[in-house]
């Protein structure tokens, strides 16, 4: 069931003399067509340059006198692009929590209007389209079948699409306070570029994503090209190219990709040795970790959540660093960063039994229907039984407060995400690193 509609007035003149008859007769057809009484309407149309908004908006007040249960739900979206405009409207959305949206418009802006949806909306949204017919004199009005044929547009007008969305986002402030990236002093800064984030500082707006969101997938409402544009931020601030950047694909498991070799499908652990290139791996309460090899000039990074971890994804990690580029395993120097932690982490019993083999201290209240789990200890417990130096591993049981990278994400909800807080619709910091040049 449709739960907005949107009429797309952008490409009709700014100085069209008839926009009042225009949108009674479009909300007249609303009332007439739509399945549910008196939907949210979203109208776009195009500003005129030096004009003020609300002058516009107020001056289009008369033509709803007739509309009284579409006035409290009606908004009149001026805007300099489309982008502004479908962006201004997209946060409405997500903060009424809509998804079904239909779209009316004319008909030689649908396909255009399906590469901004393509690239600022996800899965999540549901569109129909709707084709709107508007005389030469804009006086007759009509709502046609859409198209059953699919013409993608040419690929200079995607183009400029795609740098107008660009642009547009660039241009927004940051959201939640500046840019934050925490430090390990274990990792020599001479050699290796490296960091986690934090969730400020991004432009992602939605309150679970909001800011520095750095994941996006068909589940939830921010779409990759704001994920783009906070990691674009994130490098700026850090000081890598994003366009060598290579985040982890996850699937929970123990599988490592080799830069240079044939990519997974999916992996939890990636390694190199090449300057320049910045990896990383994710974290939403599963432990982002990073490697470092300062004598061998190696590096590498590991999404270690509960399975994981059991599946000992980060000596994993290790191994592929010392068969692929002989680095010593006592060499290496290891970073655990923000990630559930002990106090907060639950998992049913029959999970906990696993980490109770590995070490009975990485489970509290063993007895329990969900006992609490330290996926940080069980991780140290397995680096250090493959070799790692015990000195070599910064974790929450390094006490130095102005060293601390290990927070709790659970406990931390102006610093991190978490998916064991949030819920579905979370937000995703990750850890990086790089060799430098």
């Amino acid at each position: 069931m449709v739960e907005a509609v949107l009429i797309d007035l952008f490409s009709l003149p700014a100085n069209l003399e008839n926009i009042h008859g225009l949108l009674c007769n479009m909300l007249q057809t609303i009332e007439k067509c739509c399945s549910i009484p008196a939907p949210f309407v979203y109208v776009i149309c195009r500003q005129r340059q030096g004009s003020e908004r609300r002058s516009e908006h107020e001056s289009l007040l008369p033509a709803l006198g007739d509309f009284q249960s579409l006035k409290k739900r009606l908004k009149v979206v001026y805007a300099l692009t489309t982008t502004a405009a479908l962006y201004t409207i997209k946060q409405q959305l997500d903060e009424k929590d809509i998804s079904i949206i239909k779209i009316i418009l004319p008909t030689l802006r649908k396909d255009l209007m399906k590469v901004y949806i393509d690239h600022l909306f996800t899965a999540v949204y549901q569109f129909e389209f709707e084709d709107l017919q508007v005389a030469s004199d804009c006086k007759n009005l009509q709502i046609a079948e859409p198209r059953s044929e699919e013409q993608m547009p040419p690929t200079q007008d995607v183009e400029l699409i795609q740098s107008e969305i660009r642009m547009y986002l660039e241009s927004l402030p940051n959201l939640k306070g500046e840019l934050t990236i925490l430090r390990s002093s274990l990792i020599p800064d001479d050699i290796f570029l490296h960091g986690f984030t934090t969730r400020t500082g991004g432009i992602s707006y939605i309150p679970t994503l909001s800011s520095c969101n750095l994941f996006s997938s068909s589940k939830r409402r921010d779409p990759q090209v704001v994920v783009k544009e906070n990691l674009r931020r994130l490098a700026n601030a850090a000081g890598f190219n994003p366009e060598a950047f290579h985040r982890v694909k996850v699937d929970h498991a123990n599988a490592v990709y080799i830069m240079g070799k044939t990519e997974p499908d999916s992996y939890d652990g990636i390694v190199t040795n090449q300057k320049g290139v910045t990896i990383a791996a994710p974290g939403a309460d599963c432990i982002p970790v990073l490697f470092a090899d300062p004598v061998k000039k190696a590096c590498g990074a590991a999404h270690s959540g509960w399975k994981g971890t059991l599946l000992g994804v980060s000596m994993a990690t290790v191994n592929s660093m010392v068969s692929e580029y002989g680095c010593n395993v006592k060499d290496i120097l290891v970073v655990l960063g923000p990630s559930v932690g002990p106090c907060c982490y639950k998992l049913p019993h029959e999970s906990a039994k696993e980490f109770h083999r590995i070490d009975p201290k990485c489970v509290r209240l063993f007895d329990s229907a969900s006992p609490y789990i330290d996926i940080r200890r069980a991780t140290r417990i397995l680096l250090e039984s493959g070799g790692i130096l015990p000195e070599n591993i910064q974790d929450d049981s390094v006490t130095d407060q102005d060293q601390n990278v290990t927070f709790c994400t659970a406990c931390h909800p102006d610093k991190f995400y978490s998916h064991f807080r949030d819920g579905t619709n979370f937000g995703t910091q990750i850890g990086f690193i790089s060799i430098k040049d």
